[in-house]
């Protein structure tokens, strides 16, 4: 008997992944494949205010004329949440760096169960429950999980 529910993979985007998927001259871009897989509601991908803001500002200094895309992509692919308080982040220190710990916090009050970074050595030790990987890691997983369909 098939399952009647199915919920769609939480999958918390960072700021370089962001920036990485509004500025790639590339469309199949592992960054950009994950952004389009959440616009096709193939995932839930989830980010904070402060990664916004963040890939807001450094695509202004760096690469403005990336910033339509960035919007665009915000727009169709991403759910933004709240940043944790730091009340919300005090029991969890040290768990990874200071400056993102909010990150991993905010993944892990959302019940997502993938962290993608291109920075996965700044979310060490983490915590349990949420596997922080590169965006190419992810996109290979997803396809072994369509091979294991044949």
């Amino acid at each position: 008997m098939l399952p009647t529910h199915r919920t769609r993979p939480r999958v918390f985007i960072d700021a370089d992944v962001l920036f990485a998927g509004s500025a790639s001259p590339q469309q199949h871009s592992a960054s950009q494949v994950i952004l389009r897989m959440a616009e096709i509601t193939l995932l839930e991908a989830l980010t904070c205010e402060q990664v916004i803001v963040e890939t807001d500002r450094n695509l202004q200094e760096k690469m403005p004329a990336a910033l339509p895309a960035f919007r665009l992509l915000v727009s169709r692919s991403l759910q933004i949440v709240t940043n944790p308080t730091a009340v919300d982040i005090l029991p969890y220190t040290g768990k990874a760096d200071p400056k993102d710990l909010s990150i991993l916090i905010a993944a892990f009050r959302e019940n997502c169960t993938w962290l993608v970074t291109f920075n996965t050595r700044h979310y060490q030790p983490g915590l349990t429950g949420i596997m922080v990987v590169k965006p190419g890691d992810f996109i290979m997983r997803v396809r072994d999980l369509l091979l294991g369909l044949m």
